[in-house]
């Protein structure tokens, strides 16, 4: 797996890096609203957790103005812009970090990228009108994402007749048509969408498959961080989900991929350091 130029930084995919997610948003699934202060962003809270991430082993901070959870509503372009840019900015100055931003909004792309962003985490996998070639003109890497309808919708009635090769097929397409506008290969990443439009079931069946994605060419991504299929499996809460995400984290590391996203940077980091040296033992 080839080293990706992040802007100013490097990633070097050949093992497995750690994503940590920091919403900006009221009313994210797992911790909306930890960073806002009378519904405005509290930036000192932010940089502190960005810095908290960054000392436990992050190597990305994956930065959202909109969530995408189960029937969230949208937010507007420039309420969106007014959450992040604020951010990257700061986490621009202070930290040695690939600060990703985890939007859709082709103007927020642009703008985080003169900002100082080193990645584009797009849920909709540059779908959105302008997206495609607003990302391709930053020059930085992307992570393409499946989702089966719209988080209004997703979860009402996901369905497939073959869950791994219909996300895998929509994937390679989305790749195809960034490098057609001028991405390098190596500079796209995919992500299955756990939770994005998908039962338990076929969660575990694309989870089962890591290696069939890993084996495309394209890093991946993984996903899984305290998300309902854990309610679901284990009958946890939200807050009480570090065990699956962690196993999932594992097995998707096992399995050869190239970043995980998480809320738990620290515990996930650990994971990692022990499956990194598990795997060096076979060289």
């Amino acid at each position: 797996m080839p080293v990706i130029k992040c802007a100013s930084r490097s990633l070097d995919l050949s093992t497995t890096q750690v994503m940590g997610i920091l919403n900006v948003t009221p009313d994210s699934f797992s911790d909306g609203g930890s960073l806002y202060e009378k519904q405005q962003l509290s930036l000192d809270a932010l940089l502190y957790k960005a810095t908290a991430m960054v000392e436990q082993g992050a190597t990305i901070v994956d930065v959202g103005g909109e969530s995408t959870r189960p029937n969230a509503q949208p937010v507007s372009e420039q309420q969106e812009m007014d959450r992040v840019l604020p951010a990257v900015e700061l986490l621009a100055k202070n930290l040695d970090v690939v600060i990703s931003i985890d939007t859709s909004n082709a103007a927020l792309m642009t703008e985080s990228a003169k900002l100082g962003a080193g990645m584009l985490n797009d849920v909709r996998a540059l779908e959105r009108e302008g997206a495609l070639v607003a990302a391709a003109a930053t020059g930085l890497p992307v992570c393409l994402m499946h989702m089966q309808g719209t988080p209004q919708t997703m979860q009402q009635a996901p369905a497939y007749q073959s869950v791994t090769a219909e996300v895998m097929r929509y994937l390679s397409c989305r790749a195809q048509l960034c490098e057609q506008a001028g991405m390098m290969a190596g500079q796209i990443i995919l992500d299955p969408g756990f939770g994005f439009g998908k039962t338990l079931e076929q969660n575990l069946q694309l989870l089962q498959h890591t290696s069939a994605f890993v084996a495309t060419g394209y890093p991946l991504m993984i996903g899984t961080s305290r998300k309902s299929m854990f309610g679901q499996l284990l009958a946890r809460e939200v807050a009480d989900r570090l065990a699956g995400s962690l196993a999932t984290g594992a097995y998707a590391g096992m399995q050869g991929a190239a970043i995980v996203r998480v809320h738990d940077v620290k515990e996930t980091v650990d994971v990692v350091k022990v499956i990194e040296a598990v795997k060096g033992q076979g060289e």
